[in-house]
């Protein structure tokens, strides 16, 4: 039997390399599909998660919008120019919380803010 010859050992060294590159790219072409897989399923959550923030920052000025208008005019004792400073400072504070909880973005931040200091 001997050793195999030039032919023989040429073509076993070909089918090995050939079963490697198809391996090699099976597990390329799974892995490339997994990672696109998972870009799609989180740009889907962020895209929910956006959604649920625009609806809730929403929620949250039609909230502000429907209590603001309450207020009856009242015979006003001298002390009363320090609750609208107050009421303002609270404003204020609940639109820098609501900021800083995700639920407004900077734009919408600064327009609410401006609204409430015109």
């Amino acid at each position: 039997m001997g050793r195999p010859g030039l032919i023989g050992t040429a073509a076993r060294t070909a089918v090995i390399a050939g079963t490697a590159t198809a391996v090699s790219g099976g597990v390329a072409r799974r892995q490339m599909g997994r990672a696109q897989s998972s870009y799609e399923q989180q740009q889907l959550a962020a895209a929910e998660q956006q959604r649920q923030m625009e609806e809730a920052a929403r929620q949250a000025v039609a909230q502000q919008a429907a209590a603001a208008p309450v207020a009856a005019p009242v015979a006003a004792p001298v002390a009363a120019p320090a609750a609208p400073a107050d009421d303002l400072m609270a404003k204020l504070q609940q639109l820098g919380a609501m900021h800083a909880q995700g639920l407004l973005d900077d734009a919408e931040f600064a327009a609410a803010k401006a609204k409430l200091l015109a």
